[in-house]
């Protein structure tokens, strides 16, 4: 017999130097299947939490890709580079001066400016697509790309130490944020603010949703693992963690393809994970996206 192809979650620890495909990739390798993906890009300098799906989890990364986020970083001041963070080329430097005037309590009030609901503009080398390309292999090929500001929230904008240099200062921050935030862009914004400019040097996510760097595994030991299906979260685990329950009575309503509506017993207003009473996990259903109008809901079968 075939064997069942390997499916549910995996918390990883991105290291510094891998992109987030590459991650993937890597998990393709190992478990020796080729359904695998990743909810919310991590760039290559960034380390910590990458959920990425296996198998028929796969269909469930894109509502796990729109959770609330946790992020440490270091953000220096008095540099500008051309992609808001230290692997980019320099493209302006303040004066010391100006640099040595910045006072703790000026970086604090401008940091608090910046929580809260704001219109944030993506850093310039985004994966955001641009007329069919993304922006960041636009900006690398020497075009010149202006992105749109989109309304995000800041619920934690921390500064949590201060460090002077010659000509800079940097400044760990800890950092709370919805999906489609770019931590890059605050310490931009931030730069701006203070008049001397700024980029990031370090970041790392601490969180996805219900997942923190607590429940991820190194890379390392997936790599190097006899047994990498081991790690996998189960479906119905991650489903329990990661949205609302409701318990279904009759399962095969749902397996059967039934109108969601039928076997509902009350409005979901948010994405729902149906569990049947021995706790499977069934299905992800929600109200419908917009465009749609109307009473409906949308159904995300993973079983």
């Amino acid at each position: 017999m075939t064997p069942a192809a390997p499916t549910g979650l995996l918390v990883l620890d991105k290291p510094a130097g891998i992109t987030s495909h590459g991650c993937v990739a890597g998990v393709r390798r190992a478990l020796g299947t080729r359904k695998v993906g990743h909810a919310g890009t991590l760039d290559p300098m960034a380390t910590g939490v990458l959920l990425v799906g296996v198998g028929r989890a796969t269909r469930l990364l894109g509502y796990l890709a729109g959770h609330d986020k946790d992020y440490e970083a270091t953000i220096r001041l008095g540099l500008s580079t051309v992609t808001d963070d230290r692997e980019g080329e320099v493209v302006s430097t303040a004066e010391p001066r100006s640099v040595e005037a910045i006072t703790a309590e000026a970086i604090e009030g401008s940091v608090a400016a910046l929580r809260g609901e704001i219109d944030q503009v993506p850093s310039s080398v985004s994966a955001i697509k641009v007329d069919g390309k993304r922006a960041h292999a636009l900006v690398r090929a020497g075009e010149d790309v202006s992105l749109t500001a989109r309304r995000v929230r800041i619920d934690r904008f921390d500064v949590l130490q201060i460090r002077r240099g010659d000509g800079w200062i940097d400044v760990d921050v800890a950092v709370t944020c919805t999906s489609g935030t770019y931590v890059r862009a605050l310490a931009r914004d931030l730069g701006d603010e203070l008049g001397v400019g700024g980029h990031l040097t370090s970041l790392r996510r601490t969180r996805v949703g219900g997942w923190g760097v607590t429940d991820a595994i190194a890379w390392t030991s997936l790599t190097t693992s006899e047994h990498p299906a081991e790690f996998l979260i189960p479906t119905s685990e991650m489903a329990r963690r990661a949205f609302p329950t409701l318990e279904v009575v009759d399962p095969l309503a749902v397996e059967n393809g039934r109108p969601v509506s039928s076997y509902l017993q009350a409005d979901v207003t948010e994405p729902t994970a149906l569990l049947s009473q021995d706790g499977r996990l069934l299905a992800l259903v929600g109200p419908k996206p917009p465009p749609s109008t109307g009473v409906g809901y949308l159904a995300v079968f993973v079983p």
